[in-house]
């Protein structure tokens, strides 16, 4: 088995590195040293050697060569909602593009430009004005960065994609330091491996999207039914998607509804199923195309009706607090929702069929 070194910089060439750095270099004792090193994933809990807040690509570029140079683990955090641990390290240094949420829309050729360190809901707030948007995630305060270069679901995914289908081009810095900027027809071959492929391809310093007419007001569908209906609403969703329009993105959520005061008292503790869905067109359609999923049974709440989009990208927020709760994620790909597939799933979620 190999052993893997990781050296220490000594301390005048931390201090060299620190002094030519627009942003900040942050290590252990500084004051906000804990509160910078902290990702939303409250599992994991790492403690990097240096952490370069970044406010550019040229203190992304030094950062880079100085891990090259000092042979230090690297970890690069955009927005910081990461569930795998990735956007930080024990020891080594992390790169820390949170600074770095500029975000520029062009109405008439529809593309957004936006910083690596920018936020779904940066870039909700901006495109919004235009009544455009594109593929993002579910939660407002998801990185771009993230979530676009593993993929990138979202509610616009039946109508317009996932966040790597709608990406035009990337500036990013490599790990010689080079500074390059990807599409499909400029360095084409780095453009398809980060469509996808995850990290370890450079730091993405700039995202650019294309932009669709999406908003300000969309229809958010969303019945609460108790979760004894579970299999009744899961067959039902199942048959009603397989022909849905495209407009139209859904996923079925277990839950169990927590004390808090936007929910009513009687509610509090009850197992339920959620049909969560966004419709994407006019307001007045998507009401019409819904309402089918509203009627399967009385539920026990119902949250849908016309909404601002912003609104319905930052309605999990709450739910989804940083540092606060330990996430473990898995899943699985299904070539269909058969009845022995809901009759498979229902126990786990402690439902009785």
């Amino acid at each position: 088995m190999g052993i893997s070194l990781v050296y220490e910089p000594d301390a005048l060439a931390v201090q060299t590195f620190a002094a030519g750095l627009r942003g900040e270099l942050i290590r252990p004792g500084d004051q906000s040293y804990d509160a910078v090193r902290q990702i939303w994933n409250g599992l994991h809990d790492k403690r990097p050697s240096l952490i370069a807040r970044c406010s550019g690509v040229a203190d992304v570029i030094d950062a880079v060569n100085f891990a090259r140079t000092h042979n230090l683990l690297v970890a690069v955090r955009g927005g910081g909602h990461n569930v795998a641990g990735s956007a930080s390290c024990d020891g080594g240094i992390m790169i820390d593009l949170s600074l770095m949420r500029g975000v520029r829309v062009d109405p008439e050729a529809r593309t957004v430009q936006a910083q690596g360190g920018a936020t779904w809901g940066d870039v909700d707030r901006e495109t919004q004005v235009f009544g455009l948007a594109t593929p993002g995630g579910n939660v407002s305060t998801t990185g771009i960065g993230g979530l676009t270069l593993g993929g990138g679901l979202g509610h616009l995914r039946r109508k317009y994609g996932l966040s790597i289908d709608n990406l035009l081009s990337v500036d990013i810095v490599t790990a010689d330091g080079q500074f390059h900027t990807a599409s499909a027809t400029k360095n084409a071959e780095l453009f398809w491996g980060i469509r996808g492929g995850g990290g370890n391809f450079g730091v993405v310093t700039s995202f650019e999207f294309r932009l669709h007419p999406v908003g300000p007001i969309v229809t958010r569908c969303a019945p609460w039914y108790p979760a004894e209906m579970a299999k009744e609403v899961l067959t039902a969703w199942r048959d009603f998607m397989a022909t849905a329009p495209e407009e139209l993105s859904s996923h079925i959520i277990f839950w169990t509804v927590p004390v808090h005061p936007n929910f009513p008292a009687a509610a509090h503790g009850r197992h339920v199923i959620i049909i969560s869905a966004l419709y994407s067109g006019s307001a007045e359609e998507g009401a019409r195309v819904i309402q089918p999923l509203r009627e399967l049974g009385t539920p026990l709440l119902d949250l849908s009706g016309a909404k601002p989009y912003t609104m319905v990208q930052s309605g999990f927020d709450p739910f989804f607090p940083k540092g606060e709760l330990l996430y473990y994620f898995k899943s699985r790909y299904l070539n269909n929702l058969n009845d022995e597939t809901i009759d498979a799933i229902l126990p786990r979620n402690g439902t009785k069929i």
